[in-house]
């Protein structure tokens, strides 16, 4: 366990390292709010449809197949029951930071900060499966996510849960794998220098938002505590257990708690001041879970390859 533990520990640092990174260029003005939009954009549009693509090249399997199946199936009920636990906790609070508590509890950083330790960790494989829980993330956002930022009485667009960069990038990454296509090097090798900006360019933009966030907020404020506390240790823990009796093991195990271990998602800022919510409130959740993250993600990541 010790050797899962100090594995998963340097992955991690690495990342943050990165975010120190991020961190200074913006204490030093060399990233501004518009310099990280349009990095978040390019990753949104380019870079996360690229890794997902690149994934899911390989030969067809029906072991992993089956395997695929199983992960969107796990994926798509871990989401559901943090939906159903954050709907309950968080009912009766104030609307506007209710919106935050629930989506930083549901939603985690599965695309930003699961995919470059599932590539580090376990290889195409990891990502192969890793892609899956970020294709339910994105139904989940832009359905459940939207209704819950923009409140009971507006409904989401059903146009934007098929028509987003992370599903047209699994659908595509799926059918090329379901039909054994290789893309030509033409086409495959931009397709992987692209997904290589998936470790660095996510984490200079996590480090700038870490340069201009209150991280007081988070700490003074208890049901942050809970949201994180639900979002980085309750329930990868519960997953992990359930995962284990129904019988998930390997690599696909500990790529689904390496996606549910991840801290807030970054995207809970951009849907907060989209709706006109407590903007401050979601910057500090998202930068006090990624830097507690440095602690709960080996531990339960470890954990999770010891018992695998």
């Amino acid at each position: 366990m010790l050797n899962s533990f100090l594995t998963v520990s340097q992955q991690v640092l690495i990342l943050f390292v990165l975010i120190a990174v991020g961190y200074i260029c913006g204490k030093t003005k060399l990233i501004n709010e518009a310099g990280s939009k349009v990095m978040a954009d390019i990753v949104l549009y380019f870079v996360t449809p690229c890794v997902i693509i690149n994934a899911f090249q390989r030969e067809f399997d029906v072991t992993m197949l089956i395997k695929l199946i199983v992960s969107a199936v796990c994926s798509a009920l871990i989401l559901f029951a943090s939906v159903v636990v954050a709907q309950v906790l968080f009912r009766k609070q104030d609307p506007h930071k209710a919106s935050i508590y629930k989506f930083s509890t549901v939603f985690s950083n599965c695309g930003y900060m699961s995919l470059p330790l599932q590539q580090a960790l376990l290889g195409e494989e990891g990502v192969f499966f890793g892609a899956t829980f970020v294709a339910m993330f994105n139904i989940y956002v832009w359905s459940y996510g939207i209704i819950t930022m923009k409140g009971k009485g507006e409904k989401g667009s059903g146009l934007k849960i098929l028509i987003n960069p992370g599903i047209i990038g699994t659908l595509i990454g799926v059918v090329l794998f379901l039909c054994s296509v290789t893309l030509p090097t033409i086409i495959a090798q931009p397709v992987v220098y692209l997904a290589s900006l998936n470790s660095p360019v996510p984490m200079l933009i996590i480090g700038y938002y870490l340069s201009k966030a209150d991280l007081k907020k988070a700490f003074t404020d208890k049901w942050s505590y809970v949201s994180m506390g639900l979002r980085l240790i309750v329930l990868p823990i519960v997953s992990l257990f359930v995962l284990l009796l129904c019988g998930i093991d390997g690599v696909l195990l500990v790529s689904l708690i390496i996606s549910v271990a991840s801290p807030v998602a970054a995207i809970t800022t951009m849907m907060s001041a989209k709706y006109g919510h407590d903007t401050e409130l979601s910057v500090s959740l998202v930068s006090a879970s990624t830097l507690l993250s440095l602690v709960t993600m080996p531990l339960i990541v470890g954990f999770a390859q010891y018992l695998s």
